[in-house]
C-alpha cells in the first residue's frame, strides 16, 4: 500500500517539477539572451562568459564605458544588450564629457522629437517664416544619398550627428522607414525618424546645389540679408549640399564666419555621401569643444558608431546565426574585406574628372605625388590584381599560412593541437572566396593550422534600393567589425564603418588595379582606424583661397588609400 503511494505521489509531483525547472531556466536563459547566445558565450576562442555577466566590468563594458543610455528597456534592441556577448571590450574609453553631451542630446531630442509641442512650433516656420518664434528647438534633417552604398550611409549619418550636437540641433532621418529595418532607435523613448506628412518633404527630390534653398547657391547669387542678428530676416530653411562633387560656395559650409549665419536657421536639410567629420576639426568655434569631446582624435568614428549604430532584430539574427555558426569556434578570426567597382553603379568618370581638375592641380608638386594621385584615382577601375594582392598580403604578413603544394596526394599530418583560423570574405563577387577556399581545402598548410574559409553572401551587384540587401550588407559589416585581423580594399566606405565600429587598424590593399614591381608592398597597416573624408574642400577660409587642408593641423592629414583626402590621427 505504501509503495502504490510513493509512486502514485511521484506520478502527481514529477511533472509539476518539469514545468517549474523549465519555467526557471527559461527565465535564466532569457535574462542572458537566449541559447544561441550562452552558446556563443563557452564556445573555444570567445573571450566572455556568462558569469562575467554579474561583474562590474560587464556592465560598463555592456554600456560600451558608459556611452549608451540606461533608460533604454531591456528588451527594446536585442543587439544594444548582446553585442558585448560577441565583441571583445574595446580599449578606447570614451571621455567623461563626450558621455555628458550624449545625456543632454538624448534630453533635447526627447523634448524636441516630432510632434511635441515644440516640434509643432517651429513646423509653422515652414509656412510664415521665423519672425513669430523664439526657437526653442532647431533642427537638422539627414537625407540618404538614392546612389550611395550603405558604407557611405553610415558614415554621413555619423557625420551629421556630430553636427548636430556641435550646434545643438535635432537630427532627423528621411526615410526613417528604411533606417528601422536596419537600425534600432538609439535615442531612448523617442525616435529620429522624420514624419511622412513633413510639409516640405516633397521638395527633397528637388534639392541640389542649383536649388534656389541651397546654402552655396544663395552664395554664389549674392543673397543679403539685411542683419545677421535679426533672425526674421533668415530663411525659415535651408539646403546644404555635401555630395561628393560639391562646388565652391557649397564648401563655404566649413568655414566659420559662414557657420555664424547658417547656426541661426531653424531647419537645415543636409544631404551627403561622405564622412566629412575631419573638416569640422577645422572650423575653429569647434575645435575647443571638440578637443574635450574626443582627447583621442583618432577614435572618433568609433565612439559615434557604437553610440549609433545597433543592428535591428532581424539583422542582428543573421549576424548571430552566421557568427555562431562558422565563426565562433576558431582561434583567430581574419576578415577579408574586397570592393570590387566593376560591380557598382557609382559614377566613376564624374568621380575621376572631379579629382583631376580640382584636386590634382594643387596636390601634384612633383612627378612622385602626380603619380600617387593618379594611382589612388584609378581605384575606381575594376580592381584587376585584386586577388594576388590578398594573397601576398595575408601570407608576407603571417596573417594566413603558406600552403604545401602536395600533387602526388599524399597526406600531410599537423600537429594534434593544431589551431584554427576563420576567414571571413566579403565581396559581392564569389570569385574570391572560392579561390581562397579551395587553395586552402585543395593543399594542406606548412604550418598545420586548419583554416575554414566563409562568405555569407555574393550578391554580384549592389543594390541600394533592396532592404534585404542592405540588411545583408549591414550583417557583414558587423561579422567584419568582430575579426582579429582585417584586410580592406583602398577607399571602400565598407570597410571603413567595419574597422570603426571594431576598433581595428586594417592591413589596406595596396594599387589593386594595377600590376606592381617586386619593390613594392602588398599592402600597409594603418596607423589609424577613422575612416577617410574622400572629398574635402581644398580652401583657406580667412584667406579665401586655394590651400591645402591637409597642412593645417597636425591630426588632420591625408589619408594612407587617398592622397587627396583627409583622416583624423592622434597626435600623440
Amino acid at each position: 500500500m505504501r509503495r502504490r503511494w510513493v509512486v502514485t505521489s511521484c506520478w502527481v509531483i514529477w511533472p509539476v517539477l518539469v514545468v517549474v525547472s523549465m519555467i526557471y531556466c527559461k527565465t535564466t536563459l532569457d535574462q542572458i539572451g537566449g541559447l544561441g547566445m550562452v552558446g556563443a558565450a563557452y564556445q573555444k576562442g570567445s573571450t566572455h562568459s556568462s558569469s562575467i555577466r554579474s561583474s562590474e566590468k560587464f556592465k560598463k563594458d555592456e554600456s560600451f564605458g558608459g556611452l549608451l543610455s540606461p533608460d533604454f528597456p531591456d528588451r527594446s534592441c536585442l543587439s544594444r544588450n548582446q553585442s558585448i556577448l560577441n565583441r571583445k571590450p574595446s580599449l578606447h574609453t570614451p571621455s567623461s564629457s563626450l558621455i555628458s553631451k550624449f545625456r543632454t542630446y538624448e534630453s533635447l531630442h526627447k523634448r524636441c522629437a516630432p510632434f511635441s509641442k515644440p516640434y509643432n512650433e517651429t513646423l509653422k516656420t515652414l509656412q510664415s517664416g521665423p519672425a513669430i518664434a523664439d526657437f526653442h528647438c532647431k533642427y537638422l534633417v539627414h537625407l540618404w544619398m538614392s546612389h550611395s552604398g550603405l558604407g557611405n550611409r553610415l558614415l554621413s549619418l555619423a557625420s551629421s550627428f556630430l553636427y548636430a550636437i556641435l550646434t545643438d540641433r535635432v537630427l532627423l532621418i528621411d526615410q526613417g522607414r528604411e533606417t528601422a529595418r536596419l537600425l534600432c532607435e538609439p535615442f531612448p523613448d523617442t525616435t529620429w525618424a522624420l514624419p511622412v506628412d513633413f510639409p516640405i518633404r516633397n521638395l527633397f527630390e528637388s534639392f541640389d546645389q542649383n536649388s534656389p534653398h541651397c546654402y552655396g547657391n544663395k552664395l554664389k547669387n549674392k543673397v543679403q540679408y539685411a542683419s545677421m542678428d535679426d533672425e526674421s530676416d533668415l530663411p525659415p530653411f535651408m539646403y546644404l549640399n555635401l555630395i561628393y562633387d560639391y562646388g565652391d560656395y557649397d564648401k563655404r559650409f566649413f568655414c566659420d564666419s559662414d557657420q555664424d549665419l547658417i547656426r541661426k536657421v531653424p531647419w537645415l536639410v543636409l544631404r551627403s555621401d561622405q564622412y566629412f567629420i575631419p573638416s569640422l576639426f577645422l572650423i575653429s568655434s569647434f575645435q575647443s569643444e571638440l578637443r574635450k569631446l574626443f582627447p583621442e582624435r583618432g577614435f572618433v568614428f568609433h565612439h559615434l558608431s557604437r553610440y549609433l549604430f545597433h543592428p535591428s532584430d532581424h539583422v542582428w539574427g543573421l549576424i548571430t546565426r552566421y557568427y555562431q555558426s562558422y565563426l565562433a569556434k576558431a582561434d583567430q578570426r581574419i576578415g577579408i574585406q574586397i570592393r570590387d567597382f566593376g560591380s557598382t553603379d557609382l559614377p566613376f568618370q564624374s568621380m575621376k574628372d572631379h579629382i583631376s581638375t580640382y584636386y590634382l592641380p594643387h596636390l601634384a608638386v612633383n612627378q612622385t605625388n602626380f603619380n600617387h594621385i593618379k594611382d589612388s584615382r584609378d581605384l575606381t577601375s575594376p580592381l584587376t590584381f585584386m586577388m594576388d594582392r590578398i594573397l601576398d598580403c595575408s601570407m608576407q604578413n603571417n596573417l594566413l599560412p603558406k600552403v604545401k603544394f602536395n600533387p602526388q596526394g599524399s597526406v600531410f599530418n599537423g600537429p594534434k593541437t593544431a589551431k584554427s583560423k576563420a576567414v571571413l570574405v566579403t565581396s559581392l563577387n564569389s570569385f574570391y572566396f572560392e579561390s581562397i577556399k579551395n587553395m586552402y581545402w585543395e593543399n594542406p598548410t606548412v604550418t598545420g593550422e586548419v583554416i575554414g574559409v566563409y562568405q555569407p553572401s555574393s550578391e554580384e551587384y549592389q543594390q541600394n534600393h533592396n532592404p534585404t540587401h542592405n540588411m545583408k550588407a549591414l550583417a557583414e559589416i558587423y561579422l567584419l567589425s568582430l575579426m582579429d585581423v582585417l584586410i580592406t580594399s583602398p577607399w571602400s566606405t565598407f570597410g571603413y564603418v567595419a574597422q570603426g565600429l571594431g576598433g581595428l587598424k586594417p592591413w589596406i590593399l595596396n594599387n589593386p588595379h594595377k600590376k606592381m614591381g617586386s619593390d613594392q608592398r602588398p599592402c600597409h597597416k594603418a596607423t589609424s582606424i577613422e575612416p577617410c573624408f574622400h572629398f574635402p574642400p581644398f580652401y583657406d577660409c580667412e584667406a579665401r583661397t586655394e590651400s591645402d587642408t591637409g597642412k593645417k593641423l597636425p591630426f588632420v592629414r591625408h589619408c594612407e588609400d587617398t592622397s587627396w583626402g583627409l583622416k583624423l590621427f592622434d597626435d600623440h
